[in-house]
């Protein structure tokens, strides 16, 4: 048994559920009179829905297959070698799961030097070599195929990349080192890095073809047909493929330190994972291949046996899984058809969900208003946006057209929500507001048209009490922007029924949102933890810490923005409301803050200008603020900071505010975009020992977030 195989054997039996991917050859004529082909075919026995992955028992299967290609090679038997993916589905890369249960380095270590020993098998076959991506590429699925020759890409690929970085990895089967020298540092940075830490953007098959990732591209109706076609030409020497020189000088270096600036950006130094692949990609200048796969191994296991991956898989795993099967949800069996969704409200809130009904649901959704200027106004909105997408070929003039006519706007609820099956409200956060409102549309709907609000902080049990029937009344909380944020909070209030939330999750579920059952606690859970957080480092600032100091404090956390951009983003008078209302319900803990207050009378929309270009405090803001004389450190700030995030979940899972710690995370992750590294919170509180030191007790068992003992 050969080294490899010792390694993948040891590896499998650590990993015995592993989903075999095999590996089938076959064999056919090539056209042109071009030779004998060896075609390779990647298929786990499943369909699209349950992409092919590689782990040891993979690896192993795809060694036997080239064992068989290399005797046929070695003997002149065949001209060439392909390898290509079941439909719509080439690759995703390594199997998480097999990841997860690694205890030891050495065994991550046999992960990356197995993979890659496999792989270079594919390199150091004796004819050309293809890779014919025919459907979705990540991680190790977009590595096999940089080991081939030549590569040929699909214009139907949706998804192309290389996610490690996202998750806490470094493409660590050739990628860090191959991808540079085919296509040059600064694309593959933009592929690695950028991308990756972009909330994992993924590339369409036209743009690997434009990067020279692929040497070709054709459509998927022939796809195979024609790579074959282009293989048997270029084996013929009829095609040659010239690919560009690589600038191997500063060049090289400067689109290295770019890659550590767009890292600085994203994590500001949090997750190592960036930086290790940085590090590999800089060192992959001299070309030395060998070097530079030892390299991606030694990162693999150190990555492997690290905290920031366990809380990316385990990120990972909330949102395809958690997500899609939300806790405490009713049977689905309870859901009632929704054909007709009403609006009240066409402000831009509610135009924003107007559009996002209708382009997910495709039902007639009408909006309401207290005048005719506001009702045109919002459904204008509307129809604009629509007009956007067809602009940008996002759907075509049919669909613009029907969308259109299935958005209209009224004066009159009875007219507009007599035949409606949801109406959800989005008007001002006042509770007295929304009780008339609410009044107002029972008196119109049917018996079993369910009612939702939008309420980011106020009681649904409260809203719903004056009603006859108070059991049709659920909290659907969405997130700014509604377009990209996935997460809706569906509140029960204490007498919600089980088909009226069942109705809610199932409406969640086809606007294709992550929807979380949560308790009616004030402010929910996203806005209650951020406030709670925000409130500390608001105390911090009037106690006397420069904003400055405050704004590096928190910077290990590597949070998409700083809190005093998101005071901006959310709008200081909206953060000092939530703050309000939950001073109310825990003055003990909830501060309101003085200078905040100060900011929103002013009308000033944040602490920072950017009149010179720069970001830089407000002058006008400054000059508002009165604080102390108490200058925290930036490692102060950050402990202030996270005990008392850490505090307030705790008594949050006390509450019974959601079923889990898991659904803290998943919520901070899909609504407020916390960083797949951090895992959320609750296994960034536990990995630093605060969840211990202020609560006694970690929030999640060993192994969950974190390396198995």
């Amino acid at each position: 048994m050969t080294d490899t195989a010792a390694l993948l054997k040891r590896a499998h039996e650590l990993f015995p559920d592993e989903v075999v991917t095999t590996a089938h050859v076959r064999h056919l004529d090539l056209p042109l009179g071009a030779g004998r082909f060896a075609l390779i075919t990647l298929d786990n026995g499943f369909d699209h829905t349950k992409p092919t992955t590689f782990g040891p028992g993979s690896l192993a299967k795809l060694i036997e297959a080239l064992e068989q290609v290399e005797r046929e090679a070695a003997a002149g038997e065949i001209a060439g070698v392909g390898i290509t993916g079941k439909p719509f589905i080439f690759a995703v890369g390594a199997d998480l799961k097999g990841v997860e249960v690694l205890k030891e380095h050495s065994d991550a270590l046999a992960i990356g030097k197995g993979g890659h020993d496999v792989f270079k098998r594919i390199a150091a076959l004796p004819v050309p070599t293809f890779t014919f991506y025919n459907g979705a590429a990540m991680g190790g699925g977009v590595e096999i195929g940089l080991h081939c020759d030549y590569r040929t890409v699909s214009t139907g690929v949706p998804a192309f990349s290389l996610p490690e970085c996202f998750l806490g990895l470094v493409p660590g089967w050739g990628g860090c080192t191959i991808l540079p020298n085919l296509i040059g540092p600064q694309k593959a940075i933009s592929v690695i890095i950028e991308n990756s830490l972009s909330q994992n953007r993924q590339l369409k098959g036209k743009q690997v073809f434009e990067l020279g990732i692929a040497d070709a591209i054709f459509a998927p109706a022939d796809f195979l047909e024609q790579s074959l076609l282009w293989a048997a030409t270029v084996i013929k020497g009829e095609t040659v493929v010239e690919r560009p020189e690589i600038d191997r000088g500063d060049a090289w270096d400067q689109a290295v330190a770019h890659g550590r600036a767009v890292a600085d950006s994203k994590v500001h130094g949090a997750a190592p994972a960036p930086y290790r692949a940085l590090d590999i990609i800089a060192a992959a200048k001299n070309g030395d291949y060998q070097q530079g796969f030892d390299a991606e191994d030694a990162a693999l296991a150190d990555l492997i046996m690290g905290g920031e991956l366990r809380s990316g898989i385990y990120s990972f795993n909330l949102v395809q899984k958690r997500g899609k099967r939300p806790a405490g949800a009713p049977d689905k069996g309870l859901a009632r058809p929704v054909n007709k969704v009403g609006v009240v409200g066409a402000g831009l809130m509610a135009s924003q969900l107007a559009l996002l009904f209708v382009r997910q649901l495709k039902v007639p959704v009408v909006l309401t208003d207290i005048d005719q200027e506001r009702v045109d106004k919002g459904v204008g909105y509307v129809h604009g946006e629509i007009d956007k997408l067809l602009d940008k070929g996002r759907i075509n003039h049919d669909t613009a057209n029907r969308f259109k006519a299935l958005v209209t706007g009224s004066l009159d609820k009875a007219a507009a929500f007599a035949d409606a099956d949801f109406v959800i409200e989005a008007v001002f956060e006042e509770m007295g507001v929304k009780q008339q409102v609410f009044a107002d549309v029972e008196a119109v709907v049917s018996p079993t048209c369910v009612l939702a609000t939008n309420t980011s902080s106020l009681s649904v049990t409260e809203m719903a009490s004056k009603l006859e029937h108070p059991e049709r009344v659920v909290g659907f909380h969405f997130f700014n922007p509604v377009a990209v944020l996935p997460l809706l909070e569906i509140v029960r209030g204490e007498r919600t029924d089980d088909a009226s939330l069942a109705t809610a999750f199932g409406v969640a579920k086809k606007l294709k949102k992550t929807g979380v059952l949560v308790k009616d606690a004030p402010a929910f859970v996203v806005n209650r933890i951020l406030t709670r957080f925000m409130g500390e480092i608001q105390t911090v600032i009037d106690e006397g810490t420069p904003i400055d100091a405050v704004e590096k404090g928190v910077e290990p956390l590597g949070l998409p923005m700083s809190p005093i951009v998101l005071i901006e983003l959310v709008g200081p008078a909206i953060a000092l409301h939530v703050s309000e209302t939950l001073h109310a319900a825990f003055p003990e803990r909830f501060g309101v803050s003085e200078n905040l207050a100060r900011v929103v009378k002013a009308g000033k929309r944040g602490f920072y200008t950017w009149a010179s270009g720069q970001q830089e405090i407000d002058p006008e803001v400054a000059a508002l603020l009165q604080t102390g004389d108490t200058v925290l450190t930036p490692e102060q700030v950050l402990d202030r900071a996270l005990t008392a995030v850490a505090q307030e979940i705790a008594l949050m899972l006390d509450e019974g505010v959601v079923a889990e710690a898991q659904d803290i995370d998943l919520c901070l992750i899909t609504g407020a975009g916390w960083p797949f590294h951090l895992g959320g919170i609750t296994p960034y509180l536990d990995r630093s020992g605060v969840s211990e030191r202020v609560n006694g007790k970690p929030f999640l068992a060993p192994g969950v977030a974190s390396v198995p003992a």
